[in-house]
């Protein structure tokens, strides 16, 4: 595409979303990219999430619990790979495994009586994938695009996500009583073979139109050297980095106690399996209109205008409003707005700032760190949040109210982290997000 004479279409991506001619075809297969990555998660979410409403509160909190302590063995053996595998096959191999993982699913229900046990097994599996997969996707953009880029580029590919979160919950929702359920996980595996191809293409656009090699070493014949367990040393010994996981662990208290009341209420008010998969697939949709309005023409600005501290903090304050809310009046129809309040506003603005926080780093830390910081600090939120809201309503018997205003009072804590990251990164950015003549080389080295 020539510079010089852009034609219509890369006039408006510009225009519209500050996207530079040699950036183009980068940014839109990024944006199928994780376009087809939700699709295929938005395929296996209300499957999952119907699941669970047929079990206790306290079932629920052992398989998170259960959870956790997978998601930081996947870490280990992914930190394993990333030291040993070439990083071409690196990436594709991620999502060519969950592919073939739930072709393996499909079959191994097929004639079983009492699922019960393989339902729970897909439930945690499940729960590993939705960190993964995206987790590894953020790592790739980080290491594709600059550190300038990604504050340009990150909201508008943030927005494939949320486009596939649209597409994706339809298929169970108008095909969950038609296909069942089982179907569904064939369908999600067919898609996940999709990114494979454009994986690589990305590869070589990195080089042909981004001119980004010294980003980090050529993508084709690249290892990723270390220990593979040095992710969580980093983590660990790194105040940036556990800046990041308080975030994250604060995020997930939040949503945990949100997610076990919409599980709640959904378990008296609907019946079978089926309603339940097409109501949160409608639900799931609906978040994602308002995640992909944000996304396309909203946060980019909100990042340039008020800075990453403000951007990073916005959510959890408006969230802390909302539980207040809540808290004096505990009805259905609160928690459902509440839910979709909080999900869009992290998918839109929250999460694209968040992963903007990663090119601060060194490539083996995007790689290493951010897997245990997504997925095993994540996790651990999940199993902490679930057994301290289970202790607190069967335990001490609190009502919605009052954990509504427990809730507020972590969404405030979950701001002021937020407020301090952003402002952590604006220094190590030269304190101008917006600046392209920052310097990309500025990094915090962990090793």
């Amino acid at each position: 595409m020539n510079e010089n004479n852009p034609n219509f279409l890369s006039r408006f991506m510009k225009n519209a979303s500050q996207i530079e001619s040699n950036e183009l075809r980068s940014v839109l297969s990024a944006f199928a990219l994780v376009f087809t990555l939700m699709a295929a998660w938005y395929i296996l979410r209300p499957v999952r999430d119907a699941m669970a409403s047929e079990w206790t509160d306290t079932e629920v909190s052992f398989l998170w619990n259960i959870n956790f302590f997978v998601s930081v063995i996947a870490v280990a053996l992914y930190g394993f790979a990333v030291s040993k595998v070439s990083f071409k096959y690196l990436v594709p191999g991620v999502y060519a495994f969950f592919a073939a993982s739930f072709v393996a699913f499909y079959f191994g229900v097929s004639g079983v009586e009492d699922r019960v046990l393989i339902d729970k097994i897909f439930y945690v599996w499940v729960s590993v994938f939705s960190l993964f997969h995206i987790s590894v996707f953020w790592s790739f953009m980080s290491d594709l695009f600059t550190k300038e880029q990604s504050n340009r580029l990150f909201a508008f590919i943030a927005a494939g996500s949320s486009a596939g979160a649209l597409v994706g919950p339809l298929i169970p929702a108008l095909f969950a009583d038609n296909l069942g359920t089982d179907t569904l996980m064939l369908i999600a595996a067919m898609v996940l073979i999709l990114p494979i191809g454009i994986v690589l293409y990305l590869e070589r656009l990195k080089v042909v139109d981004l001119h980004n090699e010294l980003v980090s070493a050529d993508l084709s014949a690249a290892k990723i050297g270390g220990n593979p367990f040095a992710g969580f040393k980093m983590f660990v010994t790194n105040p940036y980095l556990l800046a990041i996981g308080a975030f994250i662990l604060l995020y997930t208290a939040v949503g945990s106690f949100v997610y076990f009341e919409q599980k709640n209420f959904l378990a008296e008010f609907v019946e079978t399996r089926e309603e339940r998969t097409a109501i949160l697939a409608i639900v799931d949709w609906v978040v994602n209109i308002l995640t992909f309005a944000i996304g396309m023409f909203a946060t980019s600005r909100i990042v340039e205008r008020f800075g990453m501290a403000v951007t990073l903090a916005l959510v959890p304050f408006f969230i802390a409003a909302g539980l207040l809310v809540l808290a004096f009046a505990p009805l259905l129809i609160v928690v459902m707005a509440l839910q979709v309040a909080r999900r869009a506003g992290n998918y839109a603005i929250t999460r694209p700032a968040r992963e903007m926080l990663f090119t601060a780093v060194d490539r083996e830390t995007r790689f290493k760190a951010k897997p245990v910081i997504d997925i095993a600090v994540y996790r651990g939120g999940d199993a902490i949040s679930s057994i301290a809201f289970a202790g607190l309503t069967d335990g001490v018997g609190l009502g919605l109210g009052a954990m509504a205003a427990v809730g507020a009072g972590i969404a405030a804590v979950w701001g002021l982290v937020g407020r301090y990251l952003g402002n952590k990164f604006m220094a190590l950015d030269g304190g101008q997000v917006g600046d392209k003549k920052v310097s990309d080389s500025k990094v915090i080295n962990t090793k």
